[in-house]
């Protein structure tokens, strides 16, 4: 059978029997698929080092039916910075979760491809501080996928300065804290500063997505409500970012 040629980041692995995995890579031209890397746990595999998550490399495979099988392999990016920082790792790895949540099998994806290698270079060479890189990569993967919110004024009177703003996470619209109230199911408030930050996320130039700054406070309630506007959206928490919040220092209140 033909090879077939193609870049793609491991956003899983799943070990099966012998030495074997199963990979789900994303490409640009096939969106997400299925691999089967033989022998990628053997030490001397010479596709080791691309059968690991988060790898970004080039494949040789085959395809027989639904699956594709791993013929040869060539990393081109392992994002070395993340492995030095846990807390780095376990975002970049929510980030492929997220990310594998919205793509389709066999469909290509280069703008969530682009996105994902975006945020874990913006994570691993440019060291953004995860606190800001997570909700600003959360908010503009949604938009990507098709679920943009309404951000530019309050969905109800109309103000593009919304009195008291929130964001309902399940309407994806914006609200003044006493618009709409009765209607909502779940809004989480931002500030000033922070809905700045969301309209730039959402409406600003993707090659500046990570150039903001925000105070402790502002930040809190951006990360809150891209939190809660990705699991009300896609219906679903996920594991990965259960670790990550488990390693962040628990806020002690003040004496």
């Amino acid at each position: 059978m033909p090879y077939i040629v193609t870049n793609g980041i491991v956003l899983r692995e799943t070990e099966t029997k012998d030495a074997d995995k199963i990979l789900t890579l994303l490409t640009a031209e096939r969106g997400k698929i299925s691999v089967i890397a033989r022998g990628a746990r053997r030490r001397r595999c010479k596709y080791a080092a691309c059968a690991q998550s988060l790898a970004w490399s080039e494949w040789s495979l085959t395809q027989r039916g639904e699956w594709y099988y791993a013929n040869e392999g060539s990393t081109l990016e392992l994002f070395d910075g993340l492995r030095t920082d846990l807390a780095a790792m376990a975002l970049g790895f929510y980030f492929a979760e997220l990310t594998e949540a919205v793509t389709n099998q066999d469909e290509g994806a280069p703008e969530l491809l682009r996105h994902l290698l975006n945020g874990l270079y913006a994570l691993s060479a440019l060291r953004k501080p995860p606190p800001l890189t997570k909700p600003a990569f959360e908010l503009k993967l949604l938009c990507l996928a098709g679920y943009e919110p309404l951000a530019d004024s309050c969905a109800y009177c109309g103000r593009t300065d919304p009195e008291h703003p929130m964001l309902d996470v399940v309407q994806g619209v914006l609200r003044c804290g006493r618009c709409g109230a009765e209607e909502s199911a779940l809004s989480m408030p931002l500030c000033r500063d922070s809905l700045a930050a969301l309209r730039h996320i959402v409406y600003g130039d993707p090659k500046r997505l990570y150039s903001f700054t925000l105070g402790a406070d502002a930040l809190r309630r951006l990360s809150g409500a891209a939190e809660a506007f990705a699991a009300a959206q896609l219906e679903r928490g996920f594991r990965t970012l259960d670790f990550y919040k488990s390693l962040q220092p628990l806020d002690l209140p003040s004496k």
